[in-house]
């Protein structure tokens, strides 16, 4: 009977094991370093505006100033909350208007700024026209705007337009002509067109500048919408700000105020946060470079 030659089996294979668990300590530590630059940027303001709070409340309790000039701070948030349907209304007004005007402004100035630079006969005509479209006061062409488009929103844009046109167009420049003509001339060496050259070279490197300028005008948009209620609306936070004055009801008037100020403060955050992720790339947004000294 022939002998039987076992084998032993090979031995089984170990199961892998389980990949460990990825350290989560940077994330944390990022995520924590960020809510510390958050906290380091926005403690100074909130104690500035508690300061302010303080001291407005000291001037109302001391009597300094009568109650119909100076309201307290707990009559304004008493207008604010009482009055928050028709607040609301016309602050959605005075935002859609502005909102318009400054996205308006912000393509046609961009557009002004691209013939400028790349048209050296148009900046000859253009650059005059605008400069004395700047120096007119927005408030004598109000009234002219009622009479052509009457009370709508129509005139209150085409005053955000104007007034925040303006610094659109000159920012746009300044960031169109500060590409490195070296970058220029390796883009016409390698045979890019002119409009490669200028949506992968000119347009990004002019970000930083025309988003600066942005920041600007989206702030000019606020005070364009309310110039246009002034002279001639129904609604909006310009003619609350009128209704408010006639009527001598200062709590209004200081709510209205409010309303303004934090509209164009939320505005120009929206454009801060589009500057962070557009332009993640430049010096200012690098994380861990010092804007001041202190």
């Amino acid at each position: 009977m022939p002998e039987v030659i076992s084998r032993a089996a090979p031995p089984a294979a170990e199961p892998p094991e389980p990949p460990a668990a990825e350290d989560d300590a940077p994330t944390r530590h990022t995520a924590a370093q960020r809510a510390g630059q958050v906290l380091s940027a926005a403690w100074r303001p909130a104690l500035l505006l508690i300061l302010l709070g303080v001291g407005w409340w000291a001037i109302t309790a001391a009597e300094v100033f009568p109650a119909y000039l100076v309201p307290t701070p707990g009559d304004v948030a008493n207008e604010l909350v009482t009055e928050r349907e028709m607040l609301a209304r016309h602050t959605w007004v005075t935002t859609y208007e502005t909102v318009l005007g400054f996205l308006l402004a912000a393509a046609i100035g961009m557009l002004a700024a691209v013939l400028i630079v790349y048209s050296p006969t148009l900046e000859k005509a253009l650059y005059p026209l605008i400069l004395f479209a700047q120096v007119i006061p927005k408030i004598a062409i109000a009234p002219i705007l009622v009479v052509w488009f009457g009370f709508g929103p129509m005139p209150k844009v085409i005053l955000a337009v104007l007034i925040a046109f303006f610094p659109v167009v000159v920012s746009g420049v300044a960031g169109l002509r500060s590409t490195d003509p070296e970058l220029l001339d390796l883009s016409a060496t390698m045979g890019a067109s002119r409009w490669k050259t200028f949506r992968k070279i000119r347009f990004p490197n002019s970000l930083p500048h025309l988003l600066s300028g942005l920041k600007v005008a989206v702030t000019l948009a606020v005070v364009g919408a309310v110039v246009g209620e002034f002279v001639g609306a129904d609604e909006g936070l310009g003619y609350v700000l009128l209704l408010a004055s006639g009527n001598l009801n200062s709590s209004l008037l200081f709510a209205d105020l409010i309303l303004m100020s934090a509209l164009g403060v939320v505005l120009f955050v929206i454009v801060e946060a589009a500057e962070a992720l557009l332009i993640p790339w430049h010096a200012s947004r690098r994380q861990g470079v010092p804007l001041t000294t202190s």
